[in-house]
């Protein structure tokens, strides 16, 4: 029998998101890529949203903010840019490899330890140059390292049984699903499990963009103030050299900005305004020309803007198209 709350093809049709990006090749727009996104004004009031930014996401690596503040509040004491790689998605760089080293040393830990998958960097550079040189996939290579480094140097600070770290009812991950409830202003909608093992909580666009408001303009001296500060001030471990958040935290001041796996992607300016999207089908090809545009609508005026958004298509070698924002 047919529930009574099914949704009817006639009657009740699913919501097509909105096309956020178009594939343009020779001058033929081949596809498509759809989501939801939302921008918030410096007061925190929503000032633009498209598709339903309401609806709960797992924000993937957009919520290792969040996490780093679980961190410091749990009694961490983590500044500069340690504080920046435990908020991280390096990109396997070997001065993010050199410092996840040292940090677990400091802690009396080995990269044995970490319960990250084993994984290549990140960095497709990267990979190839550690590849070439014969290493094999590595649990400290995986970009979550260094969160996770913190995580275990917290627990034997607390003398938190670490062998269950990555547990939901551990008791940093209960503290981080607080963290980021009050960040977001809003409940846990699901709890997952995100790619490096760790609990991963969802939570709406709105929410992600609040949180995002809540670190930039917290009070000094705060755990999300200082996360927030740290990732400003040594945005290369927050990703690398050659990744796009570095490029917006470096070249436009007060910025916070952190992608997420699944095509995710929150950013707050230092006044306060604040945005964050998802692209549905995941791809994070049109993470760029998306971000782009919405800080072109902010009145974001800089080069890196330029660079942030440009996604040529090739064919034969040759530029021959581009992705770019549809709104």
């Amino acid at each position: 029998m047919t529930s009574s709350a099914a949704p009817s093809a006639l009657s009740d049709p699913i919501p097509v998101p909105p096309v956020l990006a178009e594939v343009v090749r020779s001058g033929f727009v081949e596809g498509h890529h759809r989501g939801s996104l939302v921008v918030l004004a410096a007061d925190g009031s929503v000032e633009l949203s498209l598709g339903d930014p309401a609806a709960p996401v797992f924000p993937r690596s957009s919520n290792k903010p969040m996490q780093a503040a679980a961190v410091l509040r749990a009694g961490l004491d983590l500044s500069g840019e340690r504080l920046a790689l435990a908020a991280a998605s390096h990109s396997g760089e070997g001065f993010h490899l050199a410092l996840v080293r040292k940090m677990l040393t400091e802690h009396g830990l080995s990269p044995d330890d970490l319960q990250t998958p084993p994984d290549l960097p990140l960095d497709p550079a990267e990979a190839e140059t550690y590849l070439a040189a014969g290493h094999v996939r590595e649990r400290i290579t995986m970009n979550c390292s260094g969160k996770h480094a913190a995580m275990l140097a917290v627990c034997g600070q607390n003398g938190w049984d670490p062998a269950t770290y990555l547990d939901p009812a551990h008791p940093l991950q209960q503290l981080v699903g607080q963290v980021v409830e009050e960040a977001a202003g809003e409940p846990v909608a699901a709890v997952g499990t995100d790619g490096c093992g760790a609990p991963l909580m969802a939570i709406s666009l709105v929410g992600l963009a609040r949180a995002f408001r809540t670190f930039v303009t917290a009070a000094p001296g705060t755990a999300e103030r200082r996360v927030a500060d740290a990732m400003r001030a040594h945005p290369e471990y927050v990703a690398g050299t050659r990744r796009p958040d570095t490029w917006l935290m470096r070249e436009v001041p007060g910025t916070l900005s952190k992608m997420g796996a699944e095509a995710v992607q929150a950013v707050a300016l230092a006044d306060g305004r604040a945005l964050a999207f998802k692209i549905d089908d995941g791809s994070t090809r049109a993470l760029g020309p998306v971000l782009a545009r919405v800080l072109g609508l902010l009145g974001v005026d800089a080069p890196v803007v330029s660079r942030i958004g440009r996604a040529p298509l090739l064919g034969g070698g040759a530029e021959v198209g581009e992705i770019r924002a549809a709104f």
